[in-house]
């Protein structure tokens, strides 16, 4: 394989490792050529020699290539099943190779997000050693290190210094571009390729609807704007025919509070109309997922998106269960938790080992309908306090960037989008698992996206901005870029 030239100007680390990794390979490939009549192990070596090249643009890609990977490991798709090991491979590579730049360029410094975050892989190590699977345990509190690593290391090294507006109008382009894809596969194809609706809801409430609205707001022609109008709207149908609460109210909440600071008051009122025009198409024309809707004896749109057609349940009523399942066994484990990743259910230990695949058995975790609940039951009481407290400092970062928004109503800052994403983030949270998962591809994006926004917030060079409405970026919240 032959490198770039730009790699000759990468540390010395790295570019030993990545001639390694390459070697590894052609020596696979030599060795044992009859592994490449299969198709799954030659993918994989393509995969491989595409990462190994992105290593080489370590800065500009492999954000990407980290987030495909976590992402191709929980959608229904081919080789997705070579993914649930591949991804931590990736993550481990990002890691290490994040950690060689971070060494060698010093831009960025270290504040008290990151220190909190390595209290919260602390907790979660010392909850599995007491837990019933320790050795599951501390495989997904390793997950979880890997994770948050990646966020302080790698993923802060893709938001150009000088220019992170770029970062996000990229992912911009990208979320753009998911919107046609998904559309055409769930509208046109009538595959269901996230698996479970929530899921579905979960991406574009929390991702895909708050970056697009953040594009919409400040485009810059009218052909910028009517584009984003129709993507928008792509998007919002698409939420709203998964039914799911949790990435409705994200992306409401967060498109409300982002338009509360601009003082956009008209654009409320227009917002809201298109809302339910888009969830009465959606509930007329869109095929609804039959598990749903079973026994509904409403077809309303009230009863489809506050009950899911089952009003008699109440309006929790599907989550009610789970959150007092999980308030028993926090309190049959009150302090250390049940084990960080891993849940009391009725299967024995002995069960887990007879039915180990290659990979944690997923009926040790339940449903808990809740993130915060879920991390008090694994960690406890005690363990879950730098939990809580980093999920604080988030949401810290993020009412601080509104608050700086209404000040300033500069729109076209990259601490916007990030901010918005933090925000939808934590309200989906608290209707789903995955905030604490590490090996689901949301709560990778969404650390990553926290690490950033840190960056964003904490800048150590703060120029005073003479005009409070100007559209000029305000450097307090541009990242960090030289060490002090």
């Amino acid at each position: 394989m032959v490198l770039p030239l730009s790699a000759m100007n990468k540390p010395l680390f790295l570019t030993l490792f990545v001639l390694t990794m390459a070697a590894l390979l052609f020596a696979f490939s030599f060795f044992r050529p009859t592994y490449l009549a299969d198709p799954e192990v030659l993918g994989i070596l393509i995969i491989g020699q595409i990462v190994i090249a992105c290593l080489c643009k370590y800065k500009q890609s492999f954000f990407g290539v980290v987030m495909i990977a976590f992402l191709w490991a929980g959608v229904r798709l081919q080789m997705s099943g070579a993914w649930l090991q591949g991804r931590w491979i990736v993550l481990a590579i990002g890691v290490l190779a994040g950690t060689i730049i971070s060494m060698r360029e010093r831009s960025h410094l270290f504040e008290s997000i990151h220190l909190i975050s390595f209290t919260c892989v602390l907790s979660a190590v010392v909850s599995a050693t007491v837990s019933a699977y320790a050795k599951e345990a501390l495989l997904k509190s390793l997950s979880l290190f890997l994770l948050f690593m990646y966020g302080v290391v790698g993923a802060r090294l893709s938001v150009p210094p000088f220019e992170p507006e770029k970062f996000f109008h990229n992912l911009l382009r990208c979320c753009e571009f998911a919107t046609y894809v998904i559309s055409i596969a769930y509208f046109g194809l009538r595959s269901s390729f996230f698996g479970n609706p929530n899921s579905l809801g979960a991406v574009m409430g929390v991702v895909i609807i708050p970056v697009i609205f953040w594009g919409f707001l400040c485009a810059q022609s009218k052909a910028q704007r009517h584009r984003l109008t129709l993507e928008l709207c792509l998007a919002a149908t698409l939420l709203m025919s998964s039914l799911s609460r949790a990435g409705i109210a994200a992306a409401l909440v967060s498109c409300l509070l982002i338009m509360i600071a601009q003082r956009q008051y008209r654009l409320i009122l227009i917002v809201a109309l298109g809302g339910v025009a888009i969830a009465a198409f959606a509930v007329t024309y869109v095929p609804r997922p039959a598990e749903l809707l079973e026994d509904s004896p409403s077809q309303s749109i009230a009863s489809l998106f506050l009950y899911k057609g089952k009003p008699k349940l109440g309006l929790l009523g599907s989550r009610r269960g789970p959150w007092e399942d999980t308030l028993k066994v926090i309190k049959a484990h009150p302090w250390f938790g049940s084990g960080f990743g891993t849940s009391v259910t009725g299967e024995s230990a002995t069960y887990f080992e007879l039915t180990r695949s290659r990979f944690v058995n997923s009926r040790m975790v339940r449903e808990h309908g809740n993130s915060y609940l879920a991390i008090a039951e694994w960690s406890g009481l005690l363990g879950v306090v730098p939990f809580y407290v980093l999920v604080g400092s988030v949401m810290y970062y993020a009412v601080k960037v509104l608050i700086w928004l209404q000040r300033t109503g500069n729109i076209s800052s990259a601490a916007v989008p990030a901010s918005a994403i933090a925000i939808a983030g934590l309200i989906g949270a608290g209707f789903e698992d995955w905030l604490f998962a590490a090996g689901y591809y949301l709560c990778v994006f969404f650390w990553a996206n926290a690490f950033i926004l840190a960056d964003l917030v904490n800048v150590r060079e703060a120029m005073p901005s003479t005009d409070s409405r100007t559209l000029v970026p305000d450097p307090q919240f541009a990242p960090s870029m030289v060490a002090q």
